[in-house]
C-alpha cells in the first residue's frame, strides 16, 4: 500500500481540529475592535484572555497546513494541476499567517514589558515596512478560492461546501488583525467545509493496528516531555 503524507488519521484529525481552534480564537477577540492599537489595549487589559485568543489561531493556522496537504492529495487523483496549486498558494498563505503570528507575538510582549503607549508607538512606526511576505499577501486571497474550486471540480467537495471554502480567504490579512463579521464568516466557512470531510474520513477505512496505537502511547509521552525541554532553552 502506498503511503502518502500526512495519512488519514493527521490529514483527517487536522480536517476537524484546525477550523475548530480557529474559529475558538477569533471569537475570543469578537468584544475587541480589529485594527492594531486596540488590539495592544486588549492585551494590556486582557493579557490571559489575548495570550489565548492568540494560541489557539495561531494552533489553528498551523495545523490547517496538514489538512489542506492530504485535501489535496484526494483533489488530485483527478485534478492534479488545480491541486498543485491551490494547495500550494494557500500553504504560502498559511506562512505568511505564521510569520505575522510571530509579530504578533513580539509585540504582545512588548505590550508586557514596556506598556500598550511604548507597543503602539513603534507598531505605527514600522507598521508598513516591506519584507518577503508583502510580496505575497495575494496568496491568502487567491489560494482559498482556487483550492474550493480544484475541491469542486475534483467532486471532492459539493458546491456549497466549496463556496463554504472559498469563504475562507475572508479573514483579515496583516500583522495584529483582530476580529471582523468577514472573520466569522470566513472560520464558520471552513468549519462547513473541512469538519464533514474529517469526520467521515475518520469513521471510514481500516481501525489503526496495535503495533501503530502502541507506538503513538510510546512517542506521545516522549514528544509532551521534549515539548517542556523545548521551554528552557
Amino acid at each position: 500500500m502506498t503511503h502518502t503524507f500526512p495519512g488519514r488519521w493527521i490529514g483527517a484529525g487536522t480536517l476537524v481540529l484546525a477550523p475548530l481552534l480557529l474559529l475558538a480564537g477569533i471569537l475570543l477577540r469578537w468584544p475587541f475592535h480589529y485594527f492594531f492599537p486596540q488590539q495592544l489595549a486588549a492585551v494590556a487589559e486582557r493579557p490571559g484572555l489575548m495570550s489565548t485568543a492568540h494560541a489557539l489561531t495561531i494552533a489553528g493556522t498551523v495545523l490547517l497546513a496538514p489538512a489542506v496537504i492530504g485535501l489535496a492529495h484526494h483533489i488530485g487523483r483527478t485534478r492534479p494541476v488545480l491541486a498543485t496549486w491551490g494547495a500550494s498558494l494557500v500553504l504560502v498563505g498559511l506562512f505568511e499567517r505564521t510569520f505575522h503570528a510571530g509579530i504578533d507575538q513580539s509585540a504582545h510582549n512588548l505590550v508586557r514589558h514596556e506598556g500598550p503607549a511604548a507597543a503602539t508607538d513603534l507598531i505605527a512606526q514600522s507598521y508598513q515596512d516591506l519584507h518577503l511576505f508583502s510580496f505575497l499577501s495575494f496568496t491568502i486571497l487567491l489560494g482559498w478560492p482556487i483550492l474550493a474550486f480544484a475541491a469542486y471540480r475534483s467532486g471532492t467537495l459539493g458546491p456549497f461546501r466549496a463556496l463554504a471554502l472559498a469563504t475562507t480567504c475572508l479573514l483579515p490579512l496583516g500583522v495584529l488583525k483582530g476580529t471582523e463579521l468577514t472573520s466569522v464568516i470566513a472560520a464558520v466557512g471552513l468549519c462547513a467545509a473541512f469538519l464533514p470531510t474529517g469526520v467521515q474520513q475518520l469513521l471510514t477505512g481500516p481501525k489503526p493496528t496495535r503495533r501503530s496505537v502502541l507506538l503513538t502511547l510510546t512517542i506521545a509521552p516522549a514528544l509532551g516531555a521534549l515539548a517542556y525541554a523545548s521551554t528552557l532553552g
